[in-house]
């Protein structure tokens, strides 16, 4: 990505300093609220043991973190230019996209952490991977994601992790938009599979939205070089329900899928880069449309 002439943005807040917090002996409400990000969220009753496991072992909650290494720190500090960079991207497109709709945009915040943190919506971990708090309108990413997204995931690339970010933003212009509160109310009332087929739905929304900033993105500042797209196409194809549960389980579950195929998120995010189209129509379709034409 060329981000030379980009701004950074001010609604950053670097809080690794701080170090990891630890759940109150005994778990408690946040360890309650904490399970019911990570599962809402996207993840799995895995997540949550590896978390209280690591958690066991951390210093006393405010406890400064031990320092990275030079070459580990100088790496993250490239990171959080970056971060910043995106995200006041992020704020100009949607910014300026919600005025020629005659709405007002409130830009969410972004939290970098290490290891864990304290959101509006309970306790977040980095095993989590980046996530969107809808109570506090804030997203939150531990650096270490990155070189699993490159490592693990096999998604190298700045467009890769710049997707990452435009898809958290994508929920949070979701839950200004009302989409949210609409998935939140439907799986109250749903059963366990149409709760998780309406929480796909808001994902491949998302992911939609992250190809319609792109698409903005490069028309009104020229930020994307050769191979960038192709970076964001395989990181959302790296991160399907259904690569993810092969590589962990070594079976597929498509009733237990929460963010959508491999080819589903690479379609939706491809549908948005094409058209940059993010009219109330079109974003409708998401939740009008029968699940398996999705």
């Amino acid at each position: 990505m060329k981000l030379g002439h980009v701004r950074e943005s001010d609604n950053v807040q670097d809080r690794r300093a701080m170090g990891p917090r630890k759940v109150a002996a005994g778990g408690g409400l946040g360890l309650i609220l904490m399970i019911g990000l990570i599962l809402l969220s996207g993840g799995n009753l895995g997540d949550v043991l590896k978390f209280v496991v690591q958690n066991q072992a951390n210093v006393k909650q405010g406890a400064p973190a031990q320092p990275l290494d030079p070459a580990e720190q100088a790496a993250q500090d490239e990171q959080v230019v970056f971060v910043k960079k995106v995200l006041a991207l992020t704020e100009d497109v949607w910014q300026d996209l919600f005025t020629d709709y005659g709405k007002s945009y409130a830009a969410p915040d972004l939290e970098i952490f290490r290891g864990s943190t304290s959101t509006a919506c309970g306790h977040g971990a980095a095993a989590m991977g980046p996530f969107y708090c809808p109570a506090d309108a804030k997203v939150y990413i531990d650096l270490s994601f990155y070189d699993q997204l490159r490592t693990q995931l096999n998604s190298p690339g700045d467009f890769a992790q710049a997707y990452v970010i435009a898809h958290e933003v994508g929920h949070h212009v979701q839950n200004q938009l009302g989409y949210s509160d609409l998935v939140h109310r439907a799986r109250q009332t749903s059963s366990e599979e149409e709760a998780n087929q309406m929480s796909v739905r808001l994902e491949l929304q998302a992911d939609y939205l992250a190809g319609v900033w792109a698409y903005h993105a490069q028309q009104a500042y020229d930020v994307l070089e050769r191979g960038d797209i192709e970076e964001g196409l395989n990181a959302a194809r790296q991160i399907g329900d259904d690569m993810l549960q092969k590589k962990s389980r070594g079976v597929v579950v498509p009733e237990q899928f929460t963010h959508g195929t491999s080819a589903q998120r690479v379609h939706w995010f491809r549908e948005g880069l094409k058209s940059g189209d993010p009219s109330r129509k079109t974003l409708d379709q998401f939740f009008e449309m029968p699940y398996d034409s999705l």
